[in-house]
C-alpha cells in the first residue's frame, strides 16, 4: 500500500538537510508557491511552499506568487526565516495581463529573473461522464494556459535561466480524473515548444510527480480511497521536499544540458509492479 510519508529515512526528504550554495545569486519566481491547507490541523507541506523555501536555502533570491495572499506570505516568511530575501506577489495565473505584471513585477522586485516555476493544478469531475464542459474548461484554463502563459512571459523577461513545469504521473495513467489527467498530458507538447524556442538561452524542463502526501493529496485521497492503496516500490508516498529537490535540479547548473524533458519522481509507481 502507498502508505504515507511519515517514515522516510533522508534528510532531504524530510526537509532537514543544510543548503549547498545550489542556487546562490540566483533570482527565481515560484508560481503557485502558496499552499491550501484543506481543512487539515497539520498539512503536510505542499510542493510550492516547499520548492520556495528550498531554494531560499540554497541561496536563490524567491518571488513568491499565487492567488492566495495570505497563502504566499505564510511562504515567504518561511523563505525569509532561511536568510534569503523574499517577495509576495498576487495573481491569477490564468489572466493573461495578470501573468504578464506577475512576471514583470517579479523582474522588477528581484533584479531580474533566472528561474521560474509554474506549480499549478486543480481538478474537477469524475470519470468522463461525470465531467461537465464546465469541468473540464476549467481545468484547462489553470493547468495548461498557465503554464502558457508562464512560458510566454517566461520567454520575453529572462535572458538565460531555467523554465520548471509542474504536470503530474497522471499524464501517463487511466485516470478517474479525466480532465486533469489531459491537462498534465498536454505539459508534455508544451514543455518542447518552450524548450525549443528558449534554446540556448532558456532551458524548460517538466517534472512529473507521483502520489506525494500534501494536503491536496490527502483531498483526493478522501474522493478516492484505493488511492492510498496503490502499490509503489518505494513502499510509501513521496513528500513536497522530493519534489522541491527535483525542481532544484532542474533550476541549478547540474541539469546544463537538459532541455525539453521529463524528470519523473514517483517511487516507482509507473513502472510497478501493480498488484501481487
Amino acid at each position: 500500500m502507498a502508505e504515507r510519508s511519515a517514515e522516510v529515512s533522508s534528510a532531504e526528504g524530510r526537509g532537514e538537510a543544510p543548503g549547498r550554495a545550489r542556487l546562490e545569486g540566483r533570482r527565481i519566481l515560484v508560481v503557485g508557491g502558496g499552499q491550501e491547507e484543506h481543512g487539515l490541523e497539520d498539512p503536510p507541506i505542499g510542493n510550492g511552499r516547499a520548492m520556495s523555501i528550498l531554494f531560499g536555502r540554497e541561496g536563490a533570491a524567491v518571488a513568491v506568487a499565487d492567488i492566495n495572499e495570505a497563502a504566499a506570505e505564510a511562504t515567504a516568511e518561511r523563505v525569509r526565516a532561511e536568510g534569503a530575501p523574499a517577495e509576495v506577489l498576487v495573481a491569477d495565473a490564468s489572466d493573461e495581463p495578470a501573468s504578464a505584471a506577475m512576471f514583470e513585477g517579479a523582474a522588477a522586485a528581484l533584479g531580474g529573473l533566472d528561474g521560474v516555476v509554474m506549480n499549478l493544478g486543480i481538478g474537477a469531475g469524475f470519470a468522463i461522464r461525470g465531467t461537465s464542459a464546465e469541468d473540464w474548461d476549467k481545468v484547462m484554463g489553470v493547468n495548461v494556459r498557465s503554464h502558457f502563459l508562464g512560458c510566454k512571459s517566461a520567454l520575453a523577461t529572462m535572458n538565460e535561466g531555467a523554465i520548471v513545469l509542474l504536470g503530474s504521473v497522471a499524464a501517463r495513467e487511466v485516470m478517474p480524473w479525466p480532465a486533469y489527467a489531459a491537462s498534465k498530458a498536454a505539459l508534455e507538447s508544451l514543455c518542447r515548444q518552450a524548450a525549443v524556442e528558449g534554446a540556448p538561452r532558456i532551458r524548460t524542463n517538466l517534472l512529473h510527480p507521483g502520489l506525494i502526501d500534501t494536503s491536496l493529496g490527502r483531498l483526493a485521497s478522501e474522493a478516492s480511497p484505493l488511492r492510498d492503496q496503490v502499490r509503489i516500490p518505494a513502499a510509501r508516498q513521496g513528500t513536497g521536499w522530493e519534489i522541491a529537490y527535483g525542481a532544484l535540479f532542474l533550476l541549478s547548473g547540474e541539469s546544463s544540458y537538459m532541455t525539453g524533458q521529463t524528470l519523473i519522481v514517483d517511487g516507482g509507481l509507473t513502472i510497478g509492479p501493480r498488484a501481487g
